[in-house]
């Protein structure tokens, strides 16, 4: 049996969002590691509204062969939802710094240290929703013998 479609959307977006955030929780790590590097800018990863656009895009009702909508009174097709939410990754960008010091280093660290405890909490929420999920996936199955 393929595991593709074998969870719901929210399952893959919520893994997703953990995958994510790790990502940026590495970076913010790097940033505050190279706070004494001369000329270093920090970078941070951008995905928020790509994954939101993803959601939306696989919530849309989907569409029939010919590109007409189908009738309201029928189920919603799925589409790719999965996929696409899959496929978001991201995009590694420069933070710009409001005052670098003398060597020209961007790093700020209480916005850095900020930023860090900012992702820890979402990254726990995610991770937390995700482990909930799976707990009533096991409940089902444990109630179907």
């Amino acid at each position: 049996m393929p595991v593709e479609g074998l969870f719901s959307t929210t399952v893959e977006v919520l893994a997703k969002s953990v995958d994510l955030r790790t990502r940026q929780q590495n970076l913010i790590a790097s940033n505050l590691a190279n706070a004494e590097t001369p000329g270093f800018t920090p970078r941070a990863l951008e995905f928020e509204k790509q994954l939101q656009s993803a959601v939306k895009k696989s919530s849309v009702r989907g569409s029939v062969a010919g590109g007409t909508q189908p009738h309201p009174a029928h189920i919603p097709l799925k589409g790719d939802g999965p996929a696409r939410v899959q496929q978001v990754n991201g995009t590694v960008v420069e933070v710009s710094s409001q005052t670098p010091g003398r060597d020209n280093n961007g790093v700020e660290l209480e916005n850095e240290m900020s930023r860090m405890m900012q992702n820890q909490v979402l990254f726990n929420a995610s991770a937390q929703l995700l482990a909930k999920k799976f707990e009533g996936l096991r409940s089902a199955l444990r109630e179907g013998k």
